[in-house]
């Protein structure tokens, strides 16, 4: 329990977070694609509504929601005197396949600076399946797929929380994992990507995991996906492959199966869910419009629900089946924590946040049930 002497000496958002045991399951946000730009930092608010370099950009995705529905996500890493290369910007554009799948589809380029704008806005078109205006970057296009990406936030410009807690764990993975990983890992510092309460929290590409509170001790367990999945539990925020409650559910999945479960190719669903007031009566309509712009606004608007019913569906290639959870998923309490950090001079602000599981000893967790529907050979 939070205390006023515990709360005292909670400087930071992410400090209050952990106190409380605030689970971050399920605050992954939702992606269609990455596009992650390699810009110098500061990331300043003038950056984002200035530089001439973004703001051609901020228009492209908000187009792609309005007419497309495509659920954007921009990441600014800052240049790694390692892996970056003077008047070169790199730009790594990852994009949700259609089907069941596993990781992000990756594409990289390393241009020169004044073609930043461009390709990105190539990029994006490609996307709305616009004229393909790719075809004349193929020369800077780099073989990578092999390379697993890692985004630490460190973007005290938003919440000093990422700045404070963000920056020993990204020097930890860069100068230790990535350093003797043989080019297969490179860790950057990366812009905010929301939940700073969670800091230190990182983007784990191309896989799309989200992880959060992180700490020194796990870290070669996150690595090199060895040892008791447990351990991963409370710093798991979701697959971005899925939606808030799907997340949840997902979870309980790997648990159970394992580190061979994060190499199924997967896909959810979401059946039903237990709201109040008019959002009760407009959901079971609205679920049914089949504008994907729709749905994703249908996803955010209920994320207050206090119950969902939720279908996972996934493919084993290693072992040449496939097959389908269902699953039920309960809020079952709530704690008070920090959305922010406060500036110099003000106080913590505490507000109620639901919670799907509780860290006391009784552990109550809110998946009711997780049933295998079925199972099948390919």
């Amino acid at each position: 329990m939070l205390t006023q002497e515990t709360l005292a000496d909670c400087r930071f958002c992410s400090q209050v977070s952990k106190a409380v045991g605030e689970d971050p399951i399920g605050t992954a946000r939702t992606v269609d694609c990455w596009l992650v730009l390699e810009l110098a930092q500061p990331w300043t608010e003038t950056l984002f509504q200035e530089d001439p370099r973004i703001t051609p950009l901020i228009q492209l995705f908000k187009q792609l929601f309005m007419k497309h529905g495509v659920l954007m996500s921009p990441v600014l890493i800052a240049p790694d005197s390692d892996y970056s290369q003077p008047g070169q910007t790199r730009v790594m554009f990852y994009r949700r396949p259609r089907t069941q799948f596993a990781q992000f589809d990756k594409q990289e380029f390393v241009v020169p600076d004044a073609d930043l704008p461009r390709l990105a806005t190539a990029l994006m078109k490609n996307v709305m399946r616009q004229p393909d205006e790719l075809s004349g970057f193929q020369r800077y296009r780099q073989d990578t797929a092999h390379v697993r990406d890692m985004m630490v936030c460190t973007h005290g410009n938003v919440d000093a929380a990422c700045a404070r807690f963000g920056h020993p764990i990204y020097k930890m993975l860069r100068n230790g994992y990535a350093a003797q990983s043989d080019g297969t890992l490179r860790v950057w510092r990366c812009s905010h990507f929301g939940g700073h309460k969670f800091a230190p929290t990182l983007i784990d590409l191309p896989d799309g995991r989200y992880w959060g509170h992180l700490e020194p001790e796990i870290l070669d367990v996150l690595v090199h996906r060895q040892g008791d999945v447990s351990q991963l539990r409370s710093h798991y925020r979701g697959w971005s492959g899925l939606s808030k409650f799907e997340q949840i559910a997902e979870r309980e999945i790997w648990l159970q199966q394992g580190w061979e479960w994060l190499s199924c190719h997967k896909s959810g669903k979401t059946l039903g869910k237990g709201l109040r007031g008019i959002k009760r009566y407009l959901y079971p309509v609205l679920r049914w419009v089949p504008l994907k712009r729709v749905q994703a606004f249908l996803q955010q608007w209920t994320n207050d629900a206090t119950w969902a019913e939720v279908r996972i569906e996934f493919t084993n290639a290693a072992q040449n089946t496939s097959g389908a959870y269902h699953a039920r998923v309960e809020v079952c309490g709530e704690v008070m924590t920090a959305a922010k950090s406060p500036k110099k001079g003000e106080a913590m602000q505490l507000k109620a946040a639901a919670q799907v599981s509780d860290q006391s000893p009784t552990e109550k967790v809110g998946v009711l049930y997780l049933r295998w529907v079925n199972s099948q050979l390919l």
